[in-house]
């Protein structure tokens, strides 16, 4: 588990984790993952993701269509 106490980006110690529908785009496709947890910086906007978060958008997204249905 991925614990953060200070933004990467700009050194706020404001940065908390969420939770809530995350929104992506590949190619002009948009793709959504709802209820993803990730570190957020209302300071900067910079965004965190954990390993089991990056799995999940992973498992959403259209990039990945082709390796899955390998």
């Amino acid at each position: 588990m991925l614990s953060i106490s200070k933004c990467p980006t700009c050194g706020s110690n404001k940065i908390k984790k969420v939770r809530r529908k995350w929104t992506g785009k590949f190619h002009g496709q948009s793709y959504s993952v709802p209820r993803l947890e990730f570190h957020e910086c209302p300071a900067c906007g910079e965004k965190v993701y954990d390993r089991e978060a990056m799995r999940k958008i992973e498992a959403h997204s259209p990039a990945l269509v082709k390796a899955r249905a390998s």
